[in-house]
């Protein structure tokens, strides 16, 4: 395994938060580097941890042990998993919901605005869409929705119409034509803020990643036993929110269902973080990726 693939996020906070049990079972749903799963697999004595990853990158990271099962999956598939190997229910589940610093410093996968390369920014690199097919193909409306959802880009329209008059002269295809394309939208001294909001959108529309965390969810609160832990590390405002709602009142749009007494229903976790954990100033100093991390514990009742 290769010590600098990926720093682990609030790893001391991750493990105490998933009160692991030496036989238990567990899963890591965003593999990454494998940088929580080694410390998982050092607290299981007879235990199993299954993890997932669709980046065939994090698949060369896999651990050496036999208590370790990799499925080279989204983690949307988890629920098939556990089914068919037997698995459920579960211990504890942790999800790390960024992506990881391989991934960002790798400059062909185009998720970056510092490297030009390919603008792919596909976790899955056998799906066919990628970033640069949706801003040649999508409708001045789509992009306008995306940009202003996914990245609350405040000038979404104009960016949109923008990217529509420069593909019509000629076809975007990476990170350094995409960049000069826009670049009447911003300003200059508010760059790598304005394209960060642009890129995440475009990263969460390939990726479907707001509809992929909201079936992970779901299978979360099937796939967890009674006091089974579910730990989650989110990195921007519209996945947090989507966790927090769902870990409160169990459903997306965060309203407190009541039966026909007024009593509380549809929820499934109790809180163990009433407030978001966030990465002390030492750790943001040494790893400045996960300044934005905010980590959710819940239990499930």
């Amino acid at each position: 395994m290769t010590p600098t693939y990926h720093d682990p996020v609030l790893l001391d906070e991750c493990i105490n938060g998933l009160n692991i049990v030496e036989d238990g079972t567990y899963v890591d749903a965003t593999y990454g580097g494998g940088g929580h799963s080694k410390k998982i697999l050092e607290k299981l004595k007879g235990g199993k941890l299954v993890a997932f990853d669709q980046d065939e990158d994090a698949f060369a990271q896999k651990l050496d042990s036999d208590q370790l099962i990799f499925i080279q999956q989204n983690f949307s598939m988890m629920m098939n998993y556990l089914k068919f190997y037997k698995m459920l229910p579960v211990n504890g589940i942790i999800a790390d919901l960024g992506i990881s610093s391989h991934q960002i410093d790798t400059p062909e996968r185009g998720f970056s605005i510092r490297y030009d390369g390919d603008l792919d920014m596909r976790m899955n690199r056998n799906q066919e869409v990628k970033a640069a097919t949706i801003i040649n193909t999508y409708r001045e409306e789509e992009l306008q929705n995306m940009f202003s959802k996914y990245g609350e880009v405040h000038n979404a329209k104009t960016l949109s119409a923008t990217i529509i008059n420069a593909r019509e002269k000629l076809k975007i295809n990476t990170v350094a034509e995409f960049i000069e394309a826009i670049k009447p939208c911003f300003q200059e001294k508010n760059r790598n803020k304005y394209l960060a909001k642009v890129f995440q959108a475009l990263r969460i529309e390939v990726n479907d990643e707001i509809n992929t965390l909201k079936k992970f969810l779901l299978q979360c609160q099937d796939s967890l036993a009674s006091n089974g832990r579910l730990v989650i590390i989110s990195y921007h405002s519209l996945e947090d929110r989507i966790v927090k709602r769902f870990l409160k009142t169990g459903n997306f749009e965060g309203e407190q269902k009541k039966d026909f007494y007024g009593n509380p229903i549809g929820q499934s976790f109790n809180l163990i973080t009433k407030k978001a954990i966030i990465p002390t100033s030492t750790e943001i100093i040494s790893n400045p990726r996960s300044r934005s991390a905010k980590l959710r514990i819940a239990e499930k009742r």
